[in-house]
C-alpha cells in the first residue's frame, strides 16, 4: 500500500468507525459496518456495507427511511476527513447477519469476497 493510500485508509477507517458508533446508538437492529475498496480507483471503488442483526430489523429500518439517515451520516463523517463522493447512494448497501447465515453459513469473508469482485475500477 502506498503512503498516500495508507493516509486515506486511516481517515476512512476513522470516519466509518464514527459512523458505526453513532448508528449503534440510534438505529434499532444495526450491528456493524465494513467497507471494501480498491485504492487505485478510489473513491469510486469504495463500497460500504451496513449490517443489521435480522432481515426484519433491516426491513423495518428501510421502511422508516433510516437508509437516508445512514447516507447523510456517512456523507457528513467522510466530508469531515475530506473524502468526497459523487455516487454515495450507489456505494452504500445494507445486509443482515440473518441473510449471511442463510446464504453463506455465516461466513462473512465468503459473502464479502463476492462483493469484492464487484468493486469495479472506474
Amino acid at each position: 500500500m502506498k503512503k498516500s493510500d495508507k493516509k486515506i485508509d486511516n481517515a476512512l477507517r476513522e470516519a466509518l468507525t464514527n459512523v458505526c458508533e453513532t448508528a449503534l446508538g440510534s438505529v434499532d437492529g444495526f450491528v456493524w459496518l465494513t467497507h471494501l475498496v480498491n485504492y487505485s480507483a478510489f473513491p469510486n471503488s469504495l463500497k460500504i456495507i451496513c449490517v443489521f442483526e435480522t432481515d426484519e430489523s433491516l426491513s423495518n429500518a428501510l421502511e422508516a427511511k433510516r437508509d437516508d439517515y445512514f447516507y447523510q451520516l456517512i456523507q457528513d463523517k467522510l466530508n469531515a476527513v475530506n473524502i468526497k463522493f459523487n455516487k454515495l447512494r450507489q456505494q452504500v448497501s445494507f445486509d443482515s447477519e440473518e441473510a449471511c447465515e442463510r446464504s453463506h453459513a455465516g461466513k462473512w469473508n465468503e459473502r464479502l469476497a463476492k462483493l469484492q469482485s464487484s468493486v469495479t475500477l472506474h
